[in-house]
């Protein structure tokens, strides 16, 4: 019985930790808003008709702040309809798991899985289980599981390496549409961002329909480091806290890891260069890729004319969008990834860790500062 007892006390505290990053507001709750296009429903990754989003989120006393989240760029079985894809390297201090396969190929054949350093084999082996379980697989000989980490060691004891195969299960099951949470969940609960607590953040945005109403959505896991800049406005610089600032803890390094979706009917060739754009994200927030920081992209769409699966005859017929229609998806995957990264640090909440702690961003300080150079009322 004390057992029992102690269990769901447990439980009721980390669910209380993980809903209390929920009661921040994003960043367009306050009235700050980037770029010039428009979001989609949800502002989020998820509002890309199809994508699922799944975290599981591991808090235990001080030791263990880490998670996964698992991104599922369609509801169909993912091997026998895979998704063009690409990745681009921004910088290579990581241990991505998957992508020469997917430099090859130009396709992702299973969910894409994150979390920390130390955990992406074991991420990786439940996603590999979950396809090789699934009916019709039964024959499969290989798998290529798409899993990108970064380092939560200084809130999470990740040496202990606690994440397993059941947490990647839980999370793709739990993996729905709609909005989608943020802050210090799943494979975001332990990370740091431009010197405040980070984690996971989302955002989109919506083409007009002259340019063919696609939609652009980004997921980020934010854990590296630089000069907070938020709508161009040096919000880091203006709160001494930034790199080379001597504020204690600051690490700029760390990893962040990208992920694009987009329903506009892309070749891998193109997601690549869709990947491209997206970094550029991290320098409007005031990144600069660091020596020890692992910053990826990977990007994927989910049109249904772009699917690959095997044919009979070993052809098949694809719907391309043309070169010179890209340059809207640019601007779309830069400000996604702008605001995703805003909002992983606008929701994220203070945590005391393995290591220190690390404070949320002070949002009320941070709009005060806004109002200082104009950039709200």
């Amino acid at each position: 019985m004390i057992r029992t007892a102690l269990f769901f006390l447990l439980l009721i505290i980390q669910t209380l930790q993980v809903s209390t990053a929920q009661d921040r507001m994003r960043m367009r709750d306050y009235g700050i808003k980037t770029g010039i296009l428009t979001p989609g429903k949800w502002n989020a990754i998820t509002d890309v008709e199809g994508v699922s989003v799944g975290h599981h989120t591991l808090i235990k006393g001080d030791s263990i702040h880490t998670g996964v989240t698992v991104i599922m760029p369609h509801s169909e079985d993912l091997y026998r309809r895979r998704v063009p894809a690409a990745v681009y390297v921004g910088n290579g201090y990581g241990k991505a798991l998957g992508f020469t396969q997917v430099r090859e190929l130009g396709e992702i054949e299973t969910p894409i899985g994150l979390t920390n350093t130390l955990s992406i084999h074991s991420a990786a082996n439940g996603i590999a289980d979950y396809m090789l379980t699934r009916e019709g697989n039964e024959n499969i000989r290989s798998i290529n599981p798409v899993v990108g980490e970064t380092n939560d060691g200084y809130l999470n004891d990740i040496r202990k390496r606690v994440v397993n195969k059941e947490h990647i299960y839980r999370a793709i099951n739990d993996a729905a549409s709609g909005p989608v949470a943020e802050g210090n969940v799943g494979a975001g609960a332990g990370t740091r961002a431009l010197g405040f607590k980070g984690g996971i953040g989302t955002s989109s945005r919506v083409l007009p329909k002259r340019y063919g109403s696609y939609t652009v959505g980004v997921l980020v896991q934010s854990n590296f480091g630089g000069i907070l800049t938020i709508d161009g406005v040096p919000v880091g610089e203006e709160m001494k806290n930034h790199y080379l600032s001597g504020q204690v803890p600051y690490d700029v390094d760390g990893s962040c890891m990208i992920i694009v979706a987009t329903d506009a009917p892309l070749s891998d060739r193109n997601l690549e260069r869709l990947a491209k754009r997206a970094f550029l994200g991290i320098a409007r927030v005031g990144g600069f890729a660091s020596n020890g920081s692992g910053d990826y992209v990977i990007a994927f769409s989910n049109n249904k004319q772009v699917l690959r699966g095997r044919s009979e005859n070993g052809l098949r017929e694809i719907t391309d969008l043309d070169n010179n229609a890209l340059t809207p998806l640019f601007l779309a995957a830069v400000e996604a990834t702008e605001e995703a990264i805003l909002n992983s640090l606008f929701m994220a909440e203070t945590v005391e860790g393995h290591r220190g702690s690390q404070e949320a961003l002070p949002v009320d300080e941070v709009l005060g500062i806004m109002r200082k150079y104009g950039a709200i009322e």
